[in-house]
């Protein structure tokens, strides 16, 4: 059963999605160590998710008429925003740059993620484990998750030096943030 579900995070949680190309993105963007606090806010953002989930909250939500749509278009502008912060982000300096990736920008993102509600749903509901242990072994998975979306990215982070391919890794990224962004919603 545990294994199952370890499985199926992997799978489902792990995907591209808009947290984990963000990650990529942030962590190939400033390295390691300037995108730890990025990785902090997507994990608290992405625990929220989770405990919304598992609480029911997010049906409740959903099941009022005029509000999911709402949520939902709020999101994808969101998504959006993102993608052009992204696309139009400047090539690194050699030299210690300015500004950090925010854990309050990283939270909004992972809260504002629909990819995250729709893969923790069907994670934590094909799952037969109690709740508490389902909710302990998906918190320790997007933990994970995130880290190896991180050090991905990290090892990229030489490309952000040069201008001409960090326009071109920073359009990719863009990009595919919005293709995942819009395979979510479709």
């Amino acid at each position: 059963m545990v294994l199952s579900l370890i499985l199926a995070a992997v799978v489902v949680m792990g995907s591209p999605g808009p947290s984990t190309i963000s990650m990529t993105a942030v962590g190939a963007a400033y390295g390691l160590r300037r995108s730890l606090g990025y990785l902090l806010g997507l994990v608290a953002g992405t625990t929220v998710v989770l405990i919304a989930v598992a609480a029911g909250v997010v049906s409740l939500l959903l099941s009022v008429p005029r509000l999911a749509p709402v949520l939902l278009g709020a999101s994808a502008v969101y998504m959006l925003y993102l993608a052009f912060r992204i696309a139009t982000a400047p090539p690194l300096s050699k030299q210690a740059g300015a500004g950090t990736p925010s854990f309050a920008g990283a939270f909004l993102l992972a809260v504002a993620n629909p990819k995250a509600y729709l893969a923790i749903a069907a994670v934590f509901a094909g799952s037969t484990l109690d709740a508490l242990p389902k909710v302990a072994i998906l918190i320790v998975m997007i933990v994970a998750i995130h880290v190896c979306w991180l050090l991905a990215g990290a090892s990229l982070s030489r490309l952000f030096y040069d201008p001409v391919r960090s326009r071109i890794a920073n359009a990719a990224f863009a990009a595919t943030l919005v293709l995942t962004t819009a395979f979510t919603f479709a």
